[in-house]
């Protein structure tokens, strides 16, 4: 990812920058290949992540078969205004947790969107709580629907906020015949 931050010392006033790729690279990459392999690609660099992770500026750490880890470092631009990381900056990490874990098991050809996302918070997160991961699981995956759980905890493991999500599972239409063709 691309940031740069910066602090005027006249105003106190802090800037950041950051760059992301056109999202179609990956959405056309996310179209050749089952999920898995999708999901490794954009762990390992070789596909773009999303435009949401680098404005968040969250990494994907790990992907196996059913479970994916996030990770991201709490800084102010993610605050809230009574000075914590605001709850959509959290459900935004569980929801991709969760969501990310049922598409790594997903094959070519089949994709999913979310139906609910239900989330508990139990602890604040600020900057000095430091880096956090975010674990997503798969807990049932049907040939329409998939539930997952994700869970946000410190790097000490403490328990930050808990989500289960509901996906529907469908085929999309043409990107086998196009994975095929390339």
């Amino acid at each position: 990812m691309n940031h740069s931050a910066a602090l005027s010392a006249e105003t106190g006033v802090r800037l950041r920058s950051y760059a992301w790729d056109d999202p179609m690279i990956a959405a056309n990459a996310a179209a050749t290949m089952s999920g898995l392999k999708f999901l490794r690609s954009v762990a390992e660099g070789s596909v773009p992540p999303p435009p949401l992770m680098n404005t968040l500026d969250v990494r994907l750490e790990s992907v196996e078969a059913g479970t994916v880890v996030f990770g991201f470092t709490p800084a102010e631009y993610h605050y809230n205004p009574i000075g914590s990381v605001h709850g959509g900056v959290s459900s935004s990490l569980l929801d991709s947790a969760a969501g990310c874990a049922v598409h790594s098991l997903l094959p070519l050809g089949t994709a999913y969107t979310s139906i609910d996302l239900s989330v508990r918070f139990l602890a604040p997160i600020r900057v000095d709580t430091g880096p956090v991961q975010c674990t997503g699981t798969v807990r049932h995956l049907g040939s329409r629907v998939a539930m997952a759980e994700a869970a946000l905890t410190s790097r000490s493991g403490k328990l930050l906020a808990t989500a289960t999500s509901s996906c529907l599972l469908f085929a999309v239409p043409g990107d086998r015949e196009r994975a095929e063709r390339s």
